[in-house]
């Protein structure tokens, strides 16, 4: 996520034209709701993304340790380089920053992935890493993204 001082930069800029700033309260009520859709953005990319990458690297798990033919790797293969282009539209200034705020998502949606494709359903262990990555997520892009 971008800092707000570089939302107002690049919205003069025109690369942003929907964070439009004006003064006043009406000004800083359109900051914080073109910032909630870009949060809502980006975690729908994350999940997106998510998908894209577990799939892909299950369609390996698949060929080399179940023995499914070679030709679903050409699959997985589709499916990681959707996974890297969806990750490119995260809105962060630093790729690093966007990554590691994924980590967290991707952790989590192992675990679905885990009880959804896989019918093994997560245990305490497992839901509370989880919870832990998704906290460490949400502090990368609601409180580091804001730092210089």
């Amino acid at each position: 996520m971008l800092p707000l001082s570089a939302v107002s930069a690049h919205s003069r800029t025109g690369r942003w034209p929907y964070l439009a700033r004006t003064d006043g309260a009406c000004g800083d009520a359109r900051v914080h709701l073109s910032a909630s859709r870009i949060l809502s953005r980006n975690l729908i990319a994350f999940a997106v993304a998510a998908f894209f990458e577990i799939a892909g690297c299950f369609t390996f798990w698949l060929w080399l340790r179940r023995g499914a033919s070679p030709l679903i790797a050409v699959l997985g293969i589709g499916s990681l380089v959707a996974f890297a282009v969806t990750l490119t539209r995260i809105d962060s200034v630093f790729a690093g920053r966007a990554y590691a705020a994924y980590g967290g998502v991707y952790i989590a949606a192992s675990l679905a992935w885990l009880w959804i494709a896989e019918g093994q359903r997560p245990n305490a262990a497992d839901v509370l890493g989880a919870c832990i990555a998704i906290v460490g997520a949400l502090i990368i892009i609601g409180y580091a993204a804001r730092q210089p």
